[in-house]
């Protein structure tokens, strides 16, 4: 009996300091927590520190702001636009240098097949093209933005209106596979196979005694855009049979993805699919003015137009103004969203459909 009390008597003891253990572990715990918790915090606000100050430096060398997307840069912007006449033909796909593009231009040539005059001024890549032949409506677009205008061959009275209208120019034909500044690739055949190379841009400049340097005026830009159009998630053009451009918005990278008769738009240099920010539809006058079946085009009187940003579609008009076409509405200037643009010259025949 006596026994049996000494060993309850030993367990009751044993029972207390284990709980005494346990409530002093238990009341170190939360201290120990909050250690943890504490230099936890401390890591997360020396991170955002840092991470605000490279976002400070980052702004403060963004000094500059590219004239044709708006986008800021601690690069120098005070060279000239190269704008080149790049090749739409089916056999001339995939092209080279489209995503590097700060605008592109796509307008009708001869028949129904389109034709770019892409313009660089931020992102000048090696190599551009298939480069092909000048039309005057082309050169007058160029001459709007003071670019030098690139192309590769034209028609005796073509040449001549392109001298005569003053704009610097490079002509492909006088420098045909020369090395340095044209080059014909061997897996295609004429006139899909000529290359600009833009390494040779300055030497020829130079030899030409034209101006390399010059600030290009800016184009209008606005974070928040049209963002009170109708919605789309794409948009199909209709040149005719030959030609069907689609524009189809990317939600979550808010931009547009081009593609050309149901096949993606895809850059052969770096195997990226064309995307833009703006799409800049213009509806003029295009008249055929000769057997061949060029064209004049109205790029002075303004008319209709869509403005497509931020997957939106807004109804607006253009204006030439100074030799750039441009959006207005009700008689007030529109904003482009900060990026690329793409813009199609449509007749009033194309269709224009959305979804």
């Amino acid at each position: 009996m006596l026994l049996l009390r000494k060993l309850t008597f030993f367990s009751l003891l044993v029972v207390l300091f284990l709980s005494a253990c346990n409530e002093k572990a238990g009341a170190a715990q939360p201290e120990e927590t909050q250690e943890k918790e504490t230099a936890v915090e401390e890591q997360i606000e020396t991170e955002e520190n840092v991470t605000v100050d490279e976002k400070e430096e980052t702004e403060q060398a963004y000094t500059e702001t590219f004239p044709l997307t708006g986008k800021p840069t601690a690069e120098q912007t005070d060279h000239r636009i190269l704008s080149v006449m790049v090749n739409n033909h089916p056999k001339a796909r995939p092209q080279s240098g489209l995503s590097h593009a700060d605008i592109v231009y796509e307008i009708l040539a001869e028949g129904q097949i389109t034709r770019f005059l892409a313009l660089f001024h931020s992102d000048i890549p090696d190599t551009i093209g298939p480069v092909r032949s000048a039309r005057p409506y082309y050169f007058e677009i160029a001459d709007g933005f003071d670019a030098l205008y690139t192309y590769h061959g034209a028609s005796a009275a073509i040449n001549q209106k392109v001298v005569n209208s003053g704009v610097d120019h490079l002509d492909g034909a006088m420098y045909d596979n020369n090395g340095w500044l044209f080059e014909r690739s061997s897996d295609r055949k004429a006139p899909h196979n000529s290359y600009l190379l833009t390494d040779g841009v300055e030497q020829a400049v130079s030899s030409k005694g034209y101006d390399a340097s010059g600030e290009p005026e800016a184009l209008p830009f606005a974070e928040e855009g049209s963002l009170d159009g109708t919605p789309v998630d794409d948009v199909q053009i209709t040149y005719g049979s030959r030609t069907n451009v689609s524009f189809t918005y990317d939600d979550e990278n808010e931009h547009f993805l081009r593609s050309s008769d149901g096949e993606p738009t895809i850059d052969r240099l770096n195997e990226e699919r064309v995307a833009v920010d703006n799409v800049w539809i213009i509806e003029t006058d295009h008249q055929i003015i000769d057997n061949v079946g060029r064209r004049a085009i109205d790029l002075t009187s303004g008319g209709n137009g869509y403005l497509l940003q931020k997957g939106k579609m807004k109804e607006v008009q253009w204006k030439n103004v100074d030799g750039r076409l441009l959006p207005y509405k009700d008689g007030s200037s529109l904003a482009f969203t900060p990026g690329k643009t793409w813009v199609n010259i449509i007749p009033g025949s194309a269709a224009v459909e959305t979804e």
